[in-house]
């Protein structure tokens, strides 16, 4: 698993660390079952303070991507809960329309941009 920290960045260290970890999720670089190294390790391998990649790791764990266990530590366990998941989906979706809209994006391009990124 490959994560990068922008410390140039404004978003926060371990949104960063979140988002990364749920696009390898996606795109097929992390797989079900498969463990993450500990925060410590991560904290070392990106020059973090452990509490960040801890606030990042506990995240995705309510988020419903990962299930920390008492000997593996953090594992990929995605696991779709229609009425919860569905409602975030749906609200970032939204989110996600009304920044193209913010930036002058008509729906044809935003379309286009979901199906290229879906079918990669």
């Amino acid at each position: 698993m490959v994560i990068e920290i922008d410390f140039n960045s404004n978003e926060a260290y371990y949104m960063q660390i979140r988002n990364q970890v749920i696009r390898q999720i996606a795109y097929g670089g992390l797989e079900p079952g498969e463990g993450l190294p500990s925060v410590r390790q991560l904290a070392e391998r990106v020059g973090i303070n452990m509490h960040t990649v801890n606030k990042a790791y506990a995240l995705l764990r309510d988020e419903g991507y990962l299930r920390i266990d008492r000997r593996r530590g953090a594992v990929v366990d995605v696991a779709f809960r229609e009425g919860d998941d569905m409602d975030e989906i749906s609200d970032d979706i939204k989110m996600a329309v009304a920044k193209a809209r913010c930036k002058g994006v008509d729906r044809e391009l935003l379309h286009r941009l979901i199906d290229e990124d879906f079918d990669s």
